[in-house]
């Protein structure tokens, strides 16, 4: 059992926004809006929600969907009033009514993430995208973890790769449409320390790997069982060939010979 398990859905609330609120977590999230207006501005629909621990942090405002929701699992003080009291993993939703689901560190601090994808993929439209935001392992993120002790929020995240996140999707049928990752440089805590790391943003970068701290992946969800249309290009078509129609002298002509 993780950390994480440990901890109740108000103490994670609690810690993730006080982190956010910290130099470090501002610059995360501030990556993490930049990530994400490249991904879902083009993510139309008439639903969407966003689901997460800490609603300060709102990644749909790009978005051209009109009505947005957020969900988190407690009250608390900024809220507005397009916000839904609830667990991750028990979606108060109707099946297939949400063109857009952004899961906002959902994953990470979940008791059972499986089950929380499960029910984001079911409330999701056909046709519609899922956007997951992870803090990614194959980073410095995950060598600073080993040196952070104690359950200490959001040190205490499970972490997803992106090998992890593909096998999962693809057995609920869905489709990863793109995947990035940023935030190359350790998340140190020292704000000095973290401006001497700046060289490492463009170095690591390079590397074919997704191996920044913030990971998000942009997944649709198709229809099942429908047969795609062949392009205009590949469909052939018959000519018609004009056929004379038998004379009246042919058809007397064949009557008296039989």
């Amino acid at each position: 059992m993780s950390q994480a398990q440990h901890l109740s859905a108000e103490s994670l609330a609690e810690g993730l926004k006080d982190w956010f609120a910290s130099p470090l977590g501002q610059e995360i999230a501030a990556c993490e809006r930049q990530m994400a207006d490249q991904l879902i501005h083009t993510a139309f629909g008439y639903h969407l929600v966003q689901i997460g621990y800490d609603a300060s942090v709102k990644l749909y405002e790009p978005s051209p969907v009109s009505h947005k929701v957020m969900l988190c699992p407690r009250m608390a003080l900024g809220m507005d009033e397009h916000t839904i009291i609830a667990q991750p993993h028990e979606l108060p939703l109707t099946d297939s009514t949400m063109d857009v689901v952004i899961l906002h560190h959902a994953l990470d601090f979940a008791d059972q993430p499986h089950q929380v994808l499960r029910e984001a993929s079911r409330v999701l439209r056909p046709g519609g995208h899922m956007l997951i935001v992870s803090f990614n392992p194959a980073s410095f993120w995950g060598i600073c973890r080993r040196s952070k002790r104690g359950a200490r929020v959001p040190w205490v995240a499970h972490g997803f790769s992106h090998w992890r996140l593909n096998d999962w999707v693809r057995l609920l049928d869905l489709t990863e449409l793109k995947s990035v990752s940023a935030f190359h440089r350790p998340p140190l805590e020292n704000e000095r320390w973290r401006k001497r790391m700046v060289f490492l943003e463009k170095w690591v970068s390079r590397f074919p790997t997704y191996s920044g701290v913030v990971l998000m992946m942009l997944i649709r969800k198709d229809v099942a069982g429908v047969t795609p249309l062949k392009p205009a290009w590949k469909t052939r078509k018959l000519i018609p060939f004009p056929v004379a129609e038998p004379s009246a002298r042919n058809k007397t002509a064949r009557g008296k010979s039989v």
